[in-house]
């Protein structure tokens, strides 16, 4: 494409194998499941809580938030308030839980308190989620590729994948949080940089942005209008994004083991408290990004609300600087696919494959079974991505990822707070509490916007779960 130079593109290749040969690098060393998949326990709380945040934002903050604001205004920040809510909670209430015992999945937790089924059950629904939510996101992040290099879909969602599954492979979560965190200065870089073109490419730069923006409704914040089917209101925000962070980062395996990699509880705690406070400001610095977009576009429509930041990296932005700010958002992608791939694995052999072969205890055997199912989740990512392609014509990525995740996570956090908050209820009513509150928000899914999808859930799961526990009580353990 016009504007993707030959200095940008050994900017591009330079950066993609630099991390890829570094992530590996990191990984020398390991031999056991404890060092590929949980870091030995050691990692410092300050690179945890930026691979939370790469982790939890990605190509979708890098591409789809610009393109929110662009197409809307700035009520997409009321979500981050419930995000902070959100964590706080967790730290409180189930970050304890965690750390009593030497859990190594987040539904580890469940079988302590209901038994190997649920913790299998829920285990099988995070992978489900997590391909279908990442598979999104790969997909996203094959759009700036595809504009650069005229290359298909499919061959720029498998050259993205490929390349991250190498250091992912080699080096394991202790290579997932360092390069999450480098990456992560890379592509908030590149929204400064795209904040500063703004102030000279727009006539009398941030000052028109921000006056015409604010003429045209696009500086609201706050919407406290009363309906479900708005989706950015303060209520949907506080509440919906409280009970969606709480899942997310309380029973979501992909969140869960960053902060299982502290070196304790306390650790763990100012790992995903800062990063609340990060986000925060991370959403806001990429939703001023869009409104600069929408001034500088003069409010031209797009097919894909995800191509519009995309296009201005390589239509208007000078050579090298280009290629960086394609490297951040080969970045945001890379840091999040690592992350699931690396969390996928980790569950698959943790919840199932160590239990059923008896080796719970051979770290050696858990270890290489880890590498063969980060390859297999890679392959499975790289196709989902593939067959979202026709499904994508005129949505924002970061929505259908969110919206998809949500409609499991209030199942999830239901039965984690049932787990934690109640002694009654057994295995049979936990399990039934989770199809109920899953069923219900399918059922009704209609009726409200995706934020309100888990506080719905989570409701509906507790209190039938709880019910059903007088039918199905606990059983008593030996």
């Amino acid at each position: 494409m016009i504007g993707f130079t030959g200095i940008d593109l050994v900017v591009l290749i330079a950066y993609l194998l630099g991390v890829t040969i570094w992530g590996a690098w990191l990984g020398r060393g390991q031999r056991g499941g404890s060092d590929y998949f949980l870091g030995s326990r050691s990692l410092p709380w300050f690179a945890v809580m930026l691979s939370v945040v790469a982790t939890e934002t990605s190509t979708l903050t890098f591409l789809s938030i610009p393109g929110v604001s662009y197409t809307g205004s700035l009520v997409f920040l009321q979500l981050t308030l419930g995000y902070l809510v959100g964590r706080l909670v967790v730290a409180a209430v189930l970050l304890p839980a965690y750390y009593r015992g030497e859990l190594a999945t987040a539904y580890a937790l469940l079988e302590t308190r209901f038994g190997v089924g649920a913790r299998r059950f829920t285990s099988a629904i995070f992978m489900v989620t997590r391909l279908l939510a990442d598979s999104v996101r790969l997909f996203a992040t094959a759009i700036p590729l595809a504009l650069i290099t005229g290359w298909p879909y499919p061959l720029s969602i498998a050259v993205i994948g490929v390349m991250t599954v190498v250091y992912t492979y080699f080096g394991g979560i202790k290579a997932v949080v360092w390069v999450d965190a480098v990456q992560m200065g890379l592509y908030l870089f590149g929204a400064a940089v795209a904040v500063i073109a703004v102030q000279m490419l727009v006539p009398q730069g941030w000052g028109a942005v921000l006056a015409d923006a604010s003429a045209a409704g696009k500086l609201d914040v706050l919407d406290f209008t009363w309906n479900l089917s708005t989706t950015y209101t303060i209520w949907a925000g506080v509440l919906g994004g409280a009970f969606l962070t709480m899942a997310s980062h309380g029973t979501d395996q992909l969140i869960v083991q960053r902060l299982l990699t502290c070196r304790d509880r306390a650790s763990a705690q100012r790992a995903l408290v800062g990063s609340g406070f990060v986000v925060v400001l991370q959403f806001l610095l990429f939703l001023l990004v869009g409104l600069g977009l929408w001034a500088y576009y003069g409010g031209r429509e797009f097919a894909l609300p995800d191509e519009i930041f995309a296009r201005f990296i390589v239509e208007a932005l000078p050579p090298g600087i280009t290629g960086l700010l394609i490297a951040g958002v080969f970045a945001a992608a890379m840091s999040s696919l690592s992350s699931s791939i690396n969390s996928l694995a980790s569950a698959t052999a943790y919840d199932y494959w160590a239990p059923m072969m008896g080796a719970s205890e051979d770290e050696g055997r858990i270890f290489k079974a880890g590498r063969v199912f980060t390859l297999v989740w890679a392959a499975l990512l790289i196709g989902g991505a593939i067959l979202f392609i026709p499904l994508s014509e005129g949505t924002s990525a970061v929505e259908v990822a969110l919206g998809i995740a949500s409609l499991v996570y209030g199942g999830l956090l239901g039965v984690f707070a049932l787990g934690v908050l109640t002694e009654r209820p057994g295995q049979e009513a936990a399990i039934f509490g989770i199809v109920f509150g899953i069923g219900m928000v399918t059922l009704f899914r209609e009726q409200m916007a995706w934020p309100w999808y888990v506080p719905f859930g989570s409701v509906a799961t507790f209190t039938f779960g709880w019910l059903a526990g007088f039918a199905f009580p606990a059983r008593a353990r030996a």
